[in-house]
Formats: C-alpha cells, sequence, structure tokens
C-alpha cells in the first residue's frame, strides 16, 4: 500500500471542516499545531516507555489521542486508548507494537497534513 492510501485512511478532516468553514487560517493554525504535538507525542512516549515510566506513558496516549481524534484518526485513537489501558495494567511486553504503530500513523498523518496546508 502506498503512503497516500494509507494515509486517506488515517485522516478525515471531516470535523476539522465543521469547525474552521468559514475561517481557513484557523484550519491553518490548527493543522499547524497538531504537526508541532506529533514530534513531541512520539518523542515522549518513546521516553516514558523506554524509562518504564507507564504512568505519564498512559496520560501522554491520553492527551495524544484527543488530538488524533479531532483529525479523524480513528484507528489511531484506539492504539493511544489500548496503549493507555495496558500502561495503566503494568503490561509492557504488551506495549511495543501498538507504540511503533501509532509512531508509524502520526508521521504518515504529518506528511500528509504538510502537502493539505502547501494547498492552503
Amino acid at each position: 500500500m502506498d503512503r497516500m492510501s494509507k494515509t486517506s485512511q488515517l485522516l478525515d478532516l471531516s470535523q476539522i471542516e465543521e469547525i474552521t468553514a468559514t475561517d481557513p487560517s484557523l484550519k491553518k493554525e490548527l493543522i499547524s499545531i497538531f504537526q508541532c504535538q506529533i514530534p513531541e507525542f512520539i518523542r515522549n512516549m518513546k521516553s516514558f516507555f523506554q524509562n518504564g515510566n507507564l504512568e505519564s506513558l498512559a496520560r501522554e496516549a491520553h492527551t495524544a489521542k484527543s488530538s488524533v481524534l479531532i483529525f479523524g484518526m480513528q484507528s489511531t485513537g484506539n492504539l493511544l486508548k489500548d496503549i493507555q489501558l495496558l500502561a495503566e495494567q503494568n503490561k509492557t511486553n504488551e506495549l511495543q507494537q501498538p507504540l511503533k504503530q501509532v509512531e508509524a500513523d502520526l508521521i504518515v498523518a504529518s506528511h500528509q497534513l504538510d502537502e493539505i496546508t502547501q494547498n492552503l
């Protein structure tokens, strides 16, 4: 599957479109804020996982989940919920795969959002 078809399944900007229907500059700003959050989410979750700080990992996954859901990233949001619950249950061995998938999803979404903002 190429990057674009994968991305089209990840993002659904209908909620963003609804919020920003009369203000294209707000749409660009919301996308920009999310794009700044993406590397922070990835960096923080990796660090918390590597340091065994599962309480902070659970909180970060919860925060990230709220952001990705606004951008229609339902499957990524579900993974973040799983990460949150696994971290809260100290199931360290089960965290690595969903963390890798969330990172991959966020990177793909960021590239797609770059393309979208270039056309705004």
